[in-house]
């Protein structure tokens, strides 16, 4: 599993017009006390994007249905982000993140869907 973000990093850096986010996909495992992988950077040291990254991603990843277990509510999302405040993640970007109210959220999430479901008609007709 830590070797995804290596590839990721490896994958994007050689296309050019992706080559800016390879750093964020290399470092978005980081942990905000030092303890993540692969560098094991820590604070501020982690990129910005990165920071940003990670709150999204594990939002989503506890909003989002999974093989093996169903989504949880943005209230259990919510307490686990803050529970993991300043350990995982870093606590000014978990607060910016958990101000914005839950309908905002499930917005963005809805039209993040959509997008994904043209994407893939659209590389269908394509085809």
């Amino acid at each position: 599993m830590a070797t995804h973000v290596n590839i990721g990093y490896e994958i994007l850096n050689r296309i050019s017009f992706l080559a800016g986010a390879a750093e964020i996909v290399l470092t978005h495992h980081e942990r905000f006390d030092g303890t993540g992988y692969p560098q094991g950077l820590k604070g501020e040291e982690i990129p910005l994007g990165a920071r940003i990254f990670a709150v999204a991603d594990a939002l989503d990843a506890i909003t989002s249905d999974r093989p093996y277990r169903r989504a949880q509510s943005w209230e259990v999302a919510r307490k686990e982000i803050l529970r993991v405040c300043g350990s995982q993640f870093d606590p000014a970007i978990v607060s910016v993140s958990l101000s914005i109210d839950e309908t905002t959220w499930r917005a963005i999430r809805q039209k993040a869907e959509m997008g994904a479901a043209a994407s893939t008609v659209g590389r269908t007709l394509a085809l």
